[in-house]
């Protein structure tokens, strides 16, 4: 079996710029994996504020992230001795199709209680289906839950931080 792809939530940003011990020990732990944890954009424009505490937390986590389709983030796929491979989901941008899924979900998803729908979320598990057997590391996994299932992924899976 092949490694899972991890996926950052907004949580698991704002989890780690606390320094929250559970999220650095996951985060840490996803060190030597071969795809680098993901971040979409979108996540971390929630969490980036210009103070000097959040900007040298979230320089200090990026380093070991992937931002799809960012110029300066380091590359999905760390190196390996059998050269460089690239990463086809953080590699290619979604098309129109993508983002129409995307917001059609956010139409259907069974959210917990007292929810309201979440674009950003909604990207996040649409990014870890994208990825095929990907795992979300959130602090609402019934959020993120419920846009996997309205996707229609099985091979998902989603871990509370």
């Amino acid at each position: 079996m092949s490694a899972r792809t991890p996926v950052y939530d907004t949580g698991m940003l704002i989890a780690l710029a606390a320094r929250k011990g559970k999220a650095v020990q996951m985060h840490q732990g996803l060190s030597r994996a071969p795809h680098r944890p993901v971040v979409p954009g979108p996540v971390l424009t929630q969490v980036w504020r210009p103070d000097p505490a959040t900007v040298h937390a979230m320089s200090t986590v990026l380093k070991e992230c992937t931002v799809p389709q960012s110029r300066s983030s380091p590359a999905a796929l760390r190196p390996t001795s059998a050269g460089k491979a690239e990463c086809v989901a953080c590699a290619t941008a979604p098309d129109i199709a993508d983002w129409r899924r995307i917001g059609a979900v956010l139409g259907i998803a069974a959210l917990p209680m007292k929810k309201r729908p979440d674009a950003v979320d909604a990207l996040v598990a649409w990014t870890a289906v994208k990825h095929r057997s990907a795992v979300v590391f959130t602090i609402d996994p019934g959020d993120i839950t419920a846009y996997v299932e309205a996707i229609g992924a099985d091979d998902v899976h989603v871990v509370a931080v």
